[in-house]
């Protein structure tokens, strides 16, 4: 009888102790997965200069798409807190907001067969449609270890352990408001 209680709470403090290292890993995964995010970010920001200085010669009436690029590529690649959720959300909203900018330069090289049949052009769009593939998946990825780490921090009792431990949830990779809006065909179609 005198040996049930010590048992007892040998096996709390066993299972809060492998709960905590579930925590930890968890968070960890969620830090290896943002690193191979902002991998991706750093290639596709290393190949927007050279894109946007040969589609520069083609579209300068569209100066300020160029600018807006431009400046969110350098948001993109400051560094940040990855453990800090804010910081990180800041982070994928402006990788969000460049990916939706690429996309409408993309449009835009599309509409004008001289620059999409442009070598260097059609060569750099190839690359960064591959990176940007790439990036999907990282962010598939990303997110998978996100809902495993928010579902253990805000579980009880996991909760409890990662707020002693100083883990709390992380921010999910989403898509911008843009993006998730309907497409109208009439705005990506040349009248004859």
């Amino acid at each position: 009888m005198e040996l049930i209680v010590p048992a007892v709470l040998v096996i709390i403090a066993a299972g809060a102790y492998f709960w905590y290292v579930s925590i930890i890993g968890r968070r960890n995964k969620v830090k290896e997965a943002l690193g191979s995010i902002d991998a991706h970010l750093q290639l596709r920001s290393d190949l927007i200069p050279n894109l946007l200085r040969a589609a520069q010669r083609f579209l300068s009436h569209e100066e300020k798409l160029l600018t807006e690029i431009t400046v969110l590529r350098s948001e993109v690649t400051k560094d940040y807190d990855r453990g800090n959720g804010e910081e990180v959300k800041q982070h994928l909203n402006f990788a969000e907001q460049l990916s939706s900018k690429l996309g409408q330069l993309r449009v835009q090289i599309e509409n004008y067969p001289d620059l999409k049949g442009d070598g260097p052009i059609e060569e750099a769009m190839e690359t960064m449609s591959e990176v940007e593939a790439q990036i999907t998946a990282a962010r598939r990825f990303y997110n998978s270890a996100v809902t495993d780490l928010n579902n253990s921090v805000e579980i009880f009792p996991g909760s409890v352990i990662a707020n002693m431990a100083g883990v709390s949830s992380m921010p999910y990779y989403e898509a911008a408001e843009a993006s998730r809006a309907p497409i109208n065909a009439d705005d990506y179609l040349n009248p004859a």
